[in-house]
């Protein structure tokens, strides 16, 4: 069976590290297998789209899975079937999945991994896959996962750590317009999951998709956190600032008693 050699390109520095050195050391690359989720930064799309100039000026294929059906239908407006114990929990049976959550990833299967699998499951009818995933030589861990045991893992060959793929995009000259100077990953924008200190850098640099995450937080029927909605987060943020501007402490316990206090007069 013929070997088909196919680059899994997220678009973050790993992958784009990967995707570029394997094209400048003149690797085999048959297709390179992109997934939109419908919610990424508008630089990290500009950033793809120069990416796919590039790989298709040689000739190479790129390719892009995407759900017909947008996260924020998913999300608000999809009829899921539930089991009767979930409506109960529930209350009923709203629409949309909500929020994703640590045990609820809904949004990776949906808008990613079940794309993934069947568009990989129809390429390996014909051709005998190799797979390039960008796992840096300092995410060993991730190594150990069955998964990844089935890839190749070019930048842990070359023993480029994250740090190593970073610079090394920097000096082609892509720098997603300064996403990594205020996030550690670059993902959805929107993602429940992330830390309060990145939390924090969208809301302050980012103000219409915070925004627009207040607006979708408003429309469904879950918390965006199990402690705070976005528009608690925000009075939280805000607090902090006051808080710090007054010399005061952000982490100690009269901190969080009148943080209660603030959030329940809105």
């Amino acid at each position: 069976m013929k070997k088909l050699h196919v680059v899994s390109f997220s678009g973050g520095k790993d992958s784009t590290a990967m995707l570029l050195h394997m094209m400048e050391l003149g690797m085999k690359i048959d297709v390179v297998l992109y997934c939109d989720t419908w919610m990424e930064f508008p630089a990290m799309y500009r950033h793809v789209e120069r990416i796919k100039k590039i790989v298709e000026d040689a000739g190479i294929k790129f390719v892009t899975l995407k759900n017909e059906k947008s996260f924020k239908y998913l999300m608000l407006e999809h009829q899921p079937k539930r089991r009767k114990s979930t409506q109960e929990k529930l209350g009923g049976n709203p629409k949309g999945y909500s929020w994703a959550g640590s045990r609820s990833r809904w949004c990776t299967s949906k808008l990613k991994t079940e794309l993934l699998k069947k568009y990989k499951s129809e390429l390996t009818k014909q051709y005998d896959v190799v797979e390039y995933v960008g796992l840096a030589f300092d995410e060993q861990y991730r190594l150990e996962r069955e998964s990844n045991k089935q890839h190749e893992h070019p930048l842990v060959d070359w023993k480029w750590t994250e740090k190593d793929a970073l610079r090394y995009c920097y000096d082609k000259g892509f720098d997603w317009e300064g996403l990594y100077e205020y996030f550690s990953r670059v993902s959805c924008w929107c993602c429940p999951l992330q830390s309060f200190a990145e939390l924090r850098k969208l809301r302050k640099y980012f103000p219409e998709l915070w925004q627009e995450l207040k607006e979708m937080d408003n429309q469904t029927w879950g918390s965006f956190r199990a402690d705070y909605s976005v528009e608690e987060m925000e009075i939280r943020f805000d607090f902090e600032e006051e808080r710090l501007n007054q010399g005061l402490s952000i982490t100690n316990k009269d901190f969080y008693t009148k943080l209660k206090e603030v959030i329940k007069n809105g």
